[in-house]
């Protein structure tokens, strides 16, 4: 291992964070003055040369008391990170191109607050919090996605500036943590009524004996069901209703991978499956999936409709991705 690479993991600890609360302690944390607190600095120089040659009492107390003054708000700074007790929580999957949010539960066993306390992953948007006296609160970090797969954010950047923005203390809290990212859905109709299983009759959520009602109309419902007269007293501009029975044999649909446009590419194909696996979701269909090599029973719910899409976003090696550029 390069010595560069070494001496990093040793001065920041990039190692994940394997015990849990992860605990804030004085290796954890840097400190370095801000842009402001050069300039403090240089025109505490500059004061200090003039009461020297103006041989000026005064001068010299106001900038004993002004350095004073930035050697407490040091403190201030790092005791605003020192002692903080971290437990990550588990990420919500999401679709590729949403913000995913990691949350973060912050622990204050001090009697004084620590105020703003930023978050943030490596190029991504920034969460601020106040954590309150002997209190407790989550702060949810957002990540901006962009493929599929499961995604591993990285190390965070927690700092703060508080409270005269002299100085900045950060560490680098590095939870065991990861979210996965469903194909961007692509809606497109479902298969039509010949692509489901075991059944040549009516698409959809419920079967063909009783009358349960009026619904929508959705893309591969047989004509034969819809609600004329319903539809006759509508507005032209609203769709057509059709009818929906209880009981029967219900229509189950096969959302196969052959079925969908092969000009696309993977993971065009991938975000046609999502669609279908939301739309058929919605409309409480019972249906399966079917990849190359791979092949999920028919189902409904929503534990069925994760483990779709969680399939589709893990297909493939191409779906495992991280962070390019950590440490």
């Amino acid at each position: 291992m390069p010595a560069p690479t070494s001496l990093q993991r040793w001065l920041f600890r990039l190692a994940r964070d394997q015990q849990l609360p992860i605990v804030l302690g004085q290796r954890r944390i840097f400190i370095v003055p801000t842009g402001a607190g050069f300039v403090f600095a240089i025109v505490l120089v500059v004061m200090m040369v003039g009461a020297i040659n103006y041989n000026l009492g005064l001068g010299h107390a106001l900038i004993f008391l002004l350095a004073g003054l930035g050697i407490v708000a040091m403190v201030h700074t790092f005791n605003n990170l020192f002692g903080l007790r971290l437990t990550p929580g588990r990420a919500a999957s999401v679709f590729a191109g949403d913000l995913a949010r990691f949350p973060l539960q912050l622990e204050n066993a001090r009697r004084q607050p620590r105020r703003a306390l930023d978050f943030s992953f490596a190029g991504q948007p920034v969460a601020s919090i106040d954590l309150p006296a002997e209190g407790l609160a989550t702060v949810a970090i957002p990540y901006g996605t962009r493929c599929r797969g499961r995604l591993d954010p990285g190390r965070i950047t927690l700092s703060s500036r508080f409270p005269l923005g002299l100085f900045r203390a950060w560490s680098y809290p590095h939870p065991d943590w990861s979210c996965v990212v469903y194909p961007k859905p692509l809606r497109t109709p479902l298969p039509r009524p010949s692509a489901a299983l075991d059944t040549d009759d009516l698409q959809g959520d419920n079967g063909q004996e009783d009358f349960a009602g009026l619904r929508p109309r959705q893309s591969g419902d047989p004509t034969r069901h819809i609600a004329w007269k319903a539809v006759a007293r509508r507005p032209d501009d609203q769709p057509h209703l059709v009818k929906q029975f209880a009981g029967g044999a219900t229509a189950e649909l096969s959302l196969d991978w052959s079925l969908t446009p092969t000009n696309g590419g993977p993971e065009n194909r991938l975000s046609i499956l999502a669609g279908w696996v939301i739309s058929a979701d919605e409309q409480q269909a019972r249906y399966g999936l079917k990849l190359p090599g791979r092949q999920i029973a028919p189902g409904h719910g929503e534990r069925h409709r994760e483990h779709c899409l969680q399939t589709l976003a893990l297909y493939g090696d191409s779906g495992e991705h991280k962070v390019p550029g950590q440490l």
